[in-house]
């Protein structure tokens, strides 16, 4: 049944090339490293840990700190928002899923010269067209790109106040003030050191 499902895939120009091979397997091991740092969710929304900051400074400072700690679950809140919105406006979902499977074939499963009109394209032009449509599509010819937006920004502001309202826990501030950048979960593929626990 696995044969039939390949030879199948193969006849319709599905084969993955090895740059797709090596595309999904660092990104599979970039979502494990990910999630190997997050943090566990009770931690994030305890309710003994808010408070309100005492000033500007203050707020900035657990922002700061809070986004060092819980990058990987401030990354998954996001995401999570923007799904949300994009299952609410299905049209758009549809656009982005036909875009990102055009990205997908084009990009990565495809193994013959992309042929149009009787001129063969090359791989950079390839990814130059579908850069074009992608902005004309997202921005100018749909309210996909003002959906993204909104939304993003709907993110960014839980995330904010989130960081805010969390005062931070003495225990791992020593350790963040080390740490990567918000998003250096994605740039590793060694294990994050342990964190050390105090009593």
């Amino acid at each position: 049944m696995a044969a039939q499902s390949v030879g199948s895939n193969a006849q319709l120009g599905l084969t993955p090339t090895p740059a797709a091979w090596a595309f999904f397997s660092r990104l599979s091991d970039a979502a494990r490293f990910a999630m190997a740092q997050r943090r566990p969710w009770s931690e994030v929304v305890d309710r003994s840990a808010f408070a309100k900051p005492d000033s500007l400074a203050d707020a900035t400072g657990r922002i700061r700190k809070n986004l060092g700690y819980f990058r990987v679950n401030y990354v998954l809140l996001l995401l999570f928002v923007i799904a949300l919105s994009l299952l609410y406006h299905p049209v758009s979902l549809f656009i982005l899923t036909c875009l990102m499977a055009a990205w997908t074939y084009l990009c990565l499963f495809r193994t013959e010269p992309l042929v149009l009109f009787n001129r063969v394209f090359s791989d950079r032009e390839v990814v130059g067209m579908l850069s074009i449509l992608s902005i004309l599509v997202v921005f100018l010819l749909s309210d996909v790109g003002s959906l993204l937006i909104s939304s993003f920004t709907v993110g960014v502001v839980l995330i904010c106040a989130h960081g805010a309202f969390r005062v931070p826990d003495d225990l791992f501030l020593d350790d963040q003030e080390s740490s990567g950048g918000f998003l250096s979960f994605l740039g590793s593929g060694n294990p994050p050191p342990p964190i050390a626990s105090h009593v």
